[in-house]
């Protein structure tokens, strides 16, 4: 029984990210196939990335002050009426492209909150399971990926055959099952924190979780490198899209590509998750993104399906130990009572540049092609991760978690 909330945990995670899965698949294709605009497709896409880091910024204090599962539960039902509100739309009176664009950035930005809150829950819910935080922390991650693997190729199929906005009512469900999962199984779990009287003020709450991150060399390395990786990434989301419909013609191509990626991310999860804890956590971090690269420069062939697909599936069995790596560090470094700040500040700042790279990449892609357009990002992420190699930070990895402060006996 210690360990069902922790699986319930999994479980609305599941449902949750494979509904954002087809909506982010369904959303781009139905703009491109609207507008036939690459710029377009971007602006939707930058519409979707762009909230979740104002959010999870300025969001991460809220969830500190109004408790992990509220949280959790208050964004679900908010993201899942914002979500639905697309399909009926569409349905009754029609939908313009503003508005679409404006609806998919209230989603995005109700659903981030309780994205951090979920995070924020987990290490308590490890804790009380009694389970190693690498395997899960890898079976998390694994969930994450194996979610691009589910919805992907589902959301490709039912875009083909029935139109995007059947997704988009299926993402709106699965928030509402989530809600649900997180309200009913999961239980509070409360943290002593400062007196209402002692508490800074909300800036100055956001500021100090702003400074922890600054202070400790390590997380302030992994930050910014992931910061620069997610902007090479971010056109991924734009640039794939085009590939598929100029070289193959169909979305169900685009969820097959998709799919594989997530499979091989989900294997390489899983790998994490059963011998997570014997690696050296740095040479794990630098050999895994350096795989990116060429994954790039294959991609930048423009080549047939099946290459396509090899590419991809080495590029996601690399990716996948990288997250449940990184979480886990930040699981054992961060005080529970700065988790919504800090947690909510890490995926700000790491996520920051995504908009831009969304932006920049719908750009280039429709000047120079898709090609080229790889060719660009392969060459920039090996200067990025040849970096790595030599970064000092990175050796911190490696050190033993400090251990954890015991709570003062009160005077007699």
């Amino acid at each position: 029984m210690k360990r069902v909330p922790l699986y319930a945990l999994y479980v609305a995670d599941a449902i949750s990210l494979v509904g954002n899965v087809m909506a982010q698949l369904a959303i781009p294709w139905f703009v491109l196939i609207t507008t036939g605009s690459a710029a377009l497709t971007g602006l939707a896409v930058f519409f979707n990335f762009l909230p979740i880091v104002l959010a999870a910024f300025f969001g991460g204090v809220v969830v500190d002050r109004l408790g992990f599962r509220t949280t959790s539960v208050v964004a679900d039902l908010a993201s899942a009426s914002a979500v639905a509100a697309i399909p009926l739309l569409h349905a009754t009176v029609g939908i313009e492209l503003w508005q679409l664009m404006a609806l998919t950035f209230l989603g995005a930005l109700l659903d981030a909150p309780g994205t951090t809150a979920r995070q924020a829950l987990f290490p308590d819910l490890v804790a009380r399971a009694e389970i190693g935080m690498e395997r899960a922390a890898g079976v998390r991650s694994s969930i994450q990926r194996g979610s691009l693997l589910v919805g992907a190729p589902i959301a490709g199929v039912l875009v083909a055959a029935f139109g995007a906005t059947t997704a988009l009512w299926i993402d709106a469900v699965s928030f509402l099952f989530s809600a649900a999962l997180i309200a009913g199984v999961v239980p509070r779990v409360a943290h002593t924190a400062a007196d209402e009287g002692e508490r800074p003020g909300y800036f100055g709450e956001l500021a100090e979780g702003i400074r922890y991150i600054w202070h400790r060399r390590l997380i302030r390395a992994i930050v910014l490198t992931v910061l620069v990786t997610n902007f090479l990434d971010a056109p991924f989301a734009v640039v794939m899209p085009v590939f598929a419909r100029e070289a193959f013609g169909s979305a169900a191509d685009l969820g097959v590509m998709y799919g594989t990626f997530g499979g091989f991310a989900l294997a390489g999860s899983l790998a994490f998750s059963a011998i997570g804890h014997r690696l050296p956590k740095r040479r794990t971090f630098v050999c895994c993104f350096a795989v990116a690269p060429f994954a790039y420069l294959t991609l930048a062939t423009v080549p047939s399906l099946p290459v396509a697909l090899l590419a991809l599936a080495a590029f996601g069995l690399a990716a996948g130990p990288i997250n449940p790596l990184l979480g886990t560090l930040q699981f054992q470094l961060v005080p529970a009572e700065l988790r919504g700040r800090v947690f909510g500040a890490i995926t700000a700042g790491a996520w920051a540049a995504i908009p831009a790279g969304v932006l920049l990449g719908g750009v280039v892609v429709g000047a120079i092609g898709v090609g080229p357009t790889f060719l660009c990002i392969a060459l920039c992420y090996a200067l990025v991760t040849g970096y790595g190699f030599f970064n000092p930070a990175f050796h911190e990895m490696d050190q033993p978690p400090p251990a954890p402060v015991a709570e003062p006996e009160p005077s007699p």
